[in-house]
């Protein structure tokens, strides 16, 4: 770990954001660093994978839940919200004997819920995107250590009015940083101007 906080040098010795001391030697866990995360995303089922995957992250760490993505997409249908609103007490039981994935009931029954409410969402606004996108932060590029914003706060209200559950302000603020509505990366990381440069050439969702 090197002096400055902000920062971790894996034995690449190339600058990458603190967290990813978390994982030391997983190159798993590097690469979603350096490919994913803070990344900017439009695809309506990355985004409700990630608030699914944020959910059951509350309590956990994130090595832990990467390290069961795959495992997840397989019992949760690759997270398509449509199909996954389907599911009923039946698939709840199944899902509860998965080894492979987080065997939490109100976990698992939240995100069946949120699938539910996702459909409604969708018809309501048009898409995921559209809605998630609409709570992107004005201030872009500056990055502060924090676990909540204003913006995820607003998300997070939204949603559990909305009826969707496990999406508090500090797992919303996650979900912002990961999906790219901000550039939370370090500013010596050598990813932020990779996140920087996509976030110029991204299209925001058409209302």
């Amino acid at each position: 770990m090197n002096a400055d906080t902000a920062l971790y040098f894996p034995p690449d010795g190339q600058a990458r954001c603190r967290w990813c001391a978390a994982a030391p030697g997983d190159a798993t866990y590097l690469h979603y660093h350096d490919t994913e995360w803070g990344f900017p995303v439009v695809d309506d089922r990355r985004l409700f994978e990630k608030l699914c995957l944020e959910g059951f992250q509350s309590g956990l760490s994130w090595r832990t839940i990467l390290n069961k993505r795959e495992a997840f997409r397989a019992a949760f249908a690759g997270f398509d919200f449509q199909q996954m609103a389907r599911f009923d007490a039946s698939d709840v039981e199944r899902l509860l004997q998965d080894a492979g994935i987080v065997r939490h009931r109100g976990k698992i029954e939240a995100v069946i819920n949120n699938a539910q409410r996702c459909v409604d969402l969708v018809a309501e606004q048009g898409s995921l995107a559209r809605y998630i996108w609409r709570f992107e932060p004005a201030a872009l590029d500056k990055p502060v250590p924090a676990t909540e914003s204003e913006a995820s706060r607003a998300l997070s209200k939204d949603l559990k009015k909305r009826g969707w559950k496990f999406v508090g302000p500090t797992t919303m603020y996650a979900f912002i940083q990961s999906m790219g509505l901000i550039n939370d990366h370090a500013l010596e990381c050598i990813t932020r101007e990779k996140v920087s440069a996509a976030r110029k050439a991204f299209q925001l969702p058409v209302s």
